[in-house]
């Protein structure tokens, strides 16, 4: 009785969001209310229930001030820059523009500010160039595969400060797994093309494959010597540079203005996310020791800055920051609950004890089940925030519980997880409503199913290798 109570709560949300009775708000509503009973059994004895609740709420809201504090920044960059960006948007439907589009400029503007942004924008150029259907929302949903680096990465730092680890460490080991991912992505990119009526010849999947192969590269080497949130940045910033020269090079000083006028902005909030890290002991607010504290350098306040500097020198900044900060009320709010979910279940020990209940049960096949739902929980909320929320200290539990190393789970869900939010119910609802030709998710996942099997296969090899 006690372990289906516990369990309640996990079965209600993604039972709710998959019947499509109800969508992230009033889903996690319900699963809160079901956390409550499962809180209250499995309090340790002695423990005040009402205490814990209210201990609980403001530590959630805390952790929650920050993320959300990053959704706010990047959709006010993203209104001060928005129309910014046609003029780098390739309109043939060449090879090179259908990869530029979806695997290095989607990726960057999802790297940017996350929320599904990476694929409204592709499957604008997409169109653009005459592609439709499921080959254009399969092509454009590829630009979602950095999304533990999108948004510069709320969720992975979310995922982190729940479990008490340094944000650095899971995310350089995502990025383990997410780098052989790309290189995969090449092959499924010529498949959809193909499917779309494009034939990719061998030179040109040889350039593809050595641009996503820089892509891993400095996804890889650069968590050694850089702050994980620019990280997206750079990976797809610097290849998509090369691609734009190379398929285009400024001729004259007005193209070259064009070019950099499209650019600086993005220039400028690397520089200064690089500057507000390179800041040695900034003030900050921590009112929780067990909990990170939040600096006055932290990216979310850098970006609400850049932001805010950028829209003062638009005559219509007001506007486009006031349709933002409307934009970001709801997924702020889905958020904080979704953290104080998180929260009540992993706090009162109802996760813990799923978890070792699941390992009993499943012996050694325990550790292959962390990929399987990281996977469904990307694809269930929706987000890497509302997946590591929800599911990250679940998956740490399962890991310790059947012998993974510390840090090994948790990174597999941050993996599993995003890619399964990257084909997501409300990611290919939203394709699919933007496509309005009558184009079914359904078509689009079994498009896109080599590259989801892909990530199974390699979260099972990681469990493998790394335990």
């Amino acid at each position: 009785m006690i372990l289906l109570l516990q369990s309640a709560p996990l079965l209600l949300l993604p039972g709710l969001l998959l019947s499509g009775r109800a969508g992230p708000l009033p889903a996690v509503l319900a699963a809160l209310c079901a956390a409550l009973p499962a809180a209250y059994v499995s309090l340790p004895a002695g423990a005040e229930f009402l205490d814990f609740l209210g201990s609980e709420a403001l530590r959630g809201g805390f952790l929650a001030l920050q993320p959300a504090g990053v959704v706010v920044g990047g959709l006010l960059f993203h209104a001060a820059v928005e129309n910014r960006d046609a003029a780098t948007a390739p309109q043939d439907a060449t090879p090179r523009a259908i990869f530029t589009a979806t695997l290095l400029m989607g990726v960057f503007m999802e790297a940017v500010t996350g929320f599904a942004v990476g694929a409204v924008f592709a499957l604008s150029a997409l169109r653009g160039m005459g592609l439709r259907g499921a080959p254009a929302g399969a092509l454009a949903l590829l630009s979602l595969c950095l999304i533990p680096w999108g948004g510069l990465g709320p969720g992975t730092a979310l995922g982190a400060a729940l479990l008490g680890v340094p944000a650095q460490r899971i995310a350089a080991e995502t990025a383990l797994m997410t780098a052989p991912w790309l290189l995969v992505l090449g092959p499924v990119c010529w498949r959809l093309c193909a499917a779309a009526g494009v034939v990719v010849p061998a030179r040109e999947r040889a350039a593809q494959m050595a641009m996503l192969a820089a892509m891993a590269t400095i996804l890889l080497a650069g968590h050694w010597a850089l702050p994980f949130e620019i990280l997206g940045i750079l990976a797809s910033g610097i290849p998509l540079l090369v691609a734009l020269y190379l398929s285009d090079p400024p001729r004259g000083p007005a193209a070259w203005r064009r070019a950099a006028g499209a650019l600086w902005p993005y220039a400028l909030l690397t520089v200064a996310l690089l500057g507000a890290r390179a800041v040695p002991h900034p003030p900050a607010v921590q009112p929780y020791a067990s909990l990170p504290a939040f600096p006055v350098t932290h990216v979310a306040v850098v970006l609400v800055a850049v932001a805010t500097g950028l829209l003062l020198v638009r005559r219509d900044g007001a506007r486009r920051a006031s349709g933002a900060l409307k934009r970001a009320a709801r997924p702020a709010l889905v958020m904080l609950l979704y953290v104080l979910f998180a929260r009540i279940m992993a706090g009162s020990g109802a996760t813990g004890a799923l978890a070792q209940a699941a390992a009993g049960a499943m012996g050694g096949a325990a550790p292959f089940a962390v990929p399987l739902l990281g996977l469904g929980a990307g694809i269930v909320t929706g987000s890497n925030v509302g997946s590591n929320a929800a599911m990250m200290p679940v998956q740490q539990a399962l890991g310790l519980a059947a012998g993974l190393p510390p840090l090994l789970a948790p990174s597999i869900h941050n993996f599993t997880g995003s890619a399964g939010a990257g084909i997501s119910f409300a990611a290919t609802a939203l394709v699919c409503g933007l496509l309005a030709d009558g184009t079914r998710p359904a078509q689009i996942w079994r498009l896109l199913l080599p590259s989801t099997a892909a990530v199974l296969v390699i979260g099972w090899v990681a469990v493998l290798l790394l335990s």
